[in-house]
């Protein structure tokens, strides 16, 4: 048998460092070489697991955010602007409201008002312990204003402020059961304070209050009390030196001394509910008979307004109905139809509108350019914007149920609306992104667009405008007498848009931020700036409050508050825009420190105030240059009719290029079903 034998001997290579075993694995060779990656139990492995992948994702989370804070330090930094000056407040600020040279705070203890000029205190109010929630403030002239507030309990409070005092005139929805007690959702003070809207609701219901506010009978019965206390102050004067005259001269000859005069009345006139507006009701099958009683039913024109007025009935509603939900059946199911139909409480946003053309007032009525005739109203859901006139009687029953007199319906439900400061254009925002911005004055839409995303907008705002500075009402159809309307648009998502309306033409969206991949960076409010043409004021949820121009969409300057103090509740920050004085006051709290002071007193806020005359902001938004307006309200009616068929002739200017275009593709439809037609009588023939 042949063996192999090899040649040379084996050589064993010679121990090198490398080959040596480290502490940690001297052991190594006696474990079992199939449990290496078996180390732990079933359990445990499972946790480990858990625990590296939740150490990744944060690490990657960490590593993104560095990397966005290095782009971020790269980039340009933004002009930083301290405050002018500042004042504490006793208690916390919920609310701010600016009412001629007046600061009205809201507290968790009442209310207090403070001077915009030095700062200091001059009143409070803390007789019922209340938490003001919401403050709105108007000016009234002669020294005197009108306050509605809203305290933690939904409780609406209507205050009466002259002489650096506070009069409580009223509780709009007091009632003497708390059981039957209505909440107060939002609250809106007309400009001027003519008006007063109070949005309520209760378990089952939400409705809309009107109250008319008698501004001229209490100056005059506040000018009649002044004068009533001056008298019985020289009164009183007059009766002290007498009395001192006799005390020091006949001691035995004491007279009586004469009944002081009465305290003043304090209490003023009331304010008068005016109208009263519930949501709309489901529409239902109708009750004529034939064409001929509902005819004889609607003699008021009111047969196409909400949709109420019909002759369909509730077999054809239910046949539909029943059809619709079997073709869509598995779309239906998949998303989870509710089954119970129960009445939920609804939200209404409503706004005040001064005279234009869309609510013609009867020759009886006298209009007053300044003061509201009507008020605009859209329930959430709802298709219609419905108009209501102001101009009605007082009645001693309040209609509970009246039809509007303007319904315009949208192909979408609303979502919000804007009116411009001029109270000139109208904005709606519907739930499939469709903006429409509306001429009031002309009554027809001056643009409708789309946002491509199909986003939720969540707020709209309107930007200043020449025509908005403007004393006259600007004459539409002119060029370039006519201005640019500018829309902010704020989306769910924290993205952010203008919208450019020109008065011919087509308009367009820019998207001035989008969705921020860091959360911190989520815009939570947006304001404009009527003082600056494009300067709108930006607040995000890590506490930055920044300047940016619209027409570059490029941050230009920040308001920062002292490193003591941080931004209060900035997903839902507490300031206003003093529109006259041209300032900004926003709410700061101090950073919790271990220090007696701060402990002592941890409830108690400082208001900043921002003077925009102080910084350079004219620089960076320079003044439009003001354009040759004419007034709308002194041209004749001819003059009038002649410009809205030139306004409607440039912007039909469009359709005419893509007329042929629609004529040829009709053409050719006509053509193919012809073809369709005669082939169809050519297989019938055999």
């Amino acid at each position: 048998m042949a063996v192999y034998i090899r040649k040379h001997p084996l050589d064993i290579p010679p121990p090198s460092e490398n080959d040596w075993l480290k502490n940690d694995e001297e052991d190594f060779f006696l474990q079992d070489p199939d449990r290496k990656r078996d180390a732990l139990s079933q359990p445990f492995r499972m946790v480990n697991k858990l625990v590296m992948m939740v150490f990744e994702n944060a690490m990657e989370i960490i590593e993104k955010r560095e990397m966005l804070r290095e782009a971020q330090k790269l980039k340009v930094q933004p002009t930083k602007f301290f405050p002018t000056a500042e004042f504490q407040v006793t208690g916390r600020a919920n609310c701010l409201a600016v009412s001629g040279k007046y600061i009205f705070v809201g507290l968790s203890v009442g209310l207090a008002a403070f001077k915009i000029s030095d700062c200091k205190e001059v009143c409070a109010w803390d007789a019922v312990k209340m938490e003001t929630c919401a403050i709105h403030a108007s000016d009234l002239g002669h020294e005197c204003h009108v306050l509605l507030a809203v305290d933690e309990m939904g409780l609406v409070w209507l205050f009466f402020f002259h002489m650096e005092s506070f009069l409580l005139i009223q509780i709009l929805n007091e009632t003497e059961d708390i059981s039957k007690r209505n909440t107060s959702v939002e609250v809106v003070l007309s400009p001027g304070g003519d008006y007063a809207g109070v949005l309520l609701q209760d378990s089952a219901k939400a409705w809309l209050e009107i109250y008319r506010l008698p501004k001229d009978s209490w100056l005059k019965e506040m000018e009649k009390k002044a004068g009533a206390a001056e008298a019985c102050r020289e009164k009183r004067s007059s009766w002290t030196s007498v009395k001192s005259l006799e005390l020091h001269g006949d001691n035995s000859a004491e007279t009586e001394s004469p009944v002081p005069a009465n305290k003043a009345d304090r209490k003023l006139s009331l304010p008068a509910l005016l109208l009263q507006v519930k949501p709309p009701k489901p529409i239902t099958g109708s009750s004529f008979k034939s064409p001929l009683d509902a005819l004889k039913k609607v003699d008021d024109g009111s047969m196409l307004g909400l949709g109420y007025n019909h002759l369909i009935k509730d077999s054809q509603w239910e046949q539909q109905e029943a059809i619709f939900r079997s073709t869509y059946r598995e779309y239906l199911e998949a998303e989870g139809e509710r089954e119970s139909k129960e009445e939920i409480p609804r939200r209404a946003t409503f706004h005040f509108l001064l005279p234009s053309r869309i609510l013609q007032v009867g020759p009886e009525m006298k209009v007053q350019p300044d003061v509201p005739t009507g008020i605009s109203v859209h329930w959430d859901g709802s298709h219609n914007l419905c108009f209501y006139l102001l101009n009605r009687l007082l009645k001693e029953q309040v209609d509970s149920d009246p039809k509007p007199d303007v319904v315009w319906p949208c192909a979408a439900p609303i979502a919000c609306s804007a009116v411009s400061s001029c109270s000139r254009y109208l904005a709606l925002a519907c739930e499939d992104a469709t903006i429409t911005i509306w001429d009031e004055h002309l009554g027809y839409p001056l643009s409708v667009t789309a946002i491509l995303e199909e986003r939720l907008i969540r707020s709209i705002h309107f930007l200043q405008s020449s025509a908005g500075a403007s004393d006259e009402t600007p004459c539409p159809g002119t060029d370039p007498a006519c201005p640019i309307v500018q829309l902010l648009v704020l989306c769910t998502d924290s993205s952010f848009y203008l919208v450019k309306a020109p008065g011919a033409g087509k308009s367009s969206v820019t998207l001035l931020a989008d969705r921020p991949e860091d959360p911190n960076l989520a815009i939570s409010a947006v304001v404009p700036v009527l003082a600056f043409p494009s300067a709108a004021l930006v607040f995000s949820w890590d506490g930055t409050v920044s300047l940016m121009n619209t027409a570059t969409s490029q941050i230009v300057y920040c308001f920062s508050i002292p490193p003591s103090h941080a931004v209060a509740s900035p997903w839902q920050p507490v300031f206003t825009v003093d529109g006259v004085n041209w300032c900004l006051l926003l709410r700061g709290d101090k950073q919790q420190q271990a220090d007696a002071l701060t402990q002592s007193r941890p409830s108690d806020s400082t208001i900043f105030i921002f003077d925009f005359n102080s910084y350079p902001l004219k620089e960076a938004f320079p003044k439009e240059p003001d354009l040759p307006l004419k007034s709308l309200q002194n041209l004749p009616w001819i003059e009038r009719c002649n410009m809205f068929l030139r306004d409607r002739q440039q912007s039909l200017l469009g359709l005419r290029e893509q007329l042929p275009e629609y004529w040829s593709r009709l053409q050719a439809q006509a053509a193919a079903m012809d073809k369709e037609r005669q082939k169809g009588k050519g297989q019938k023939k055999p």
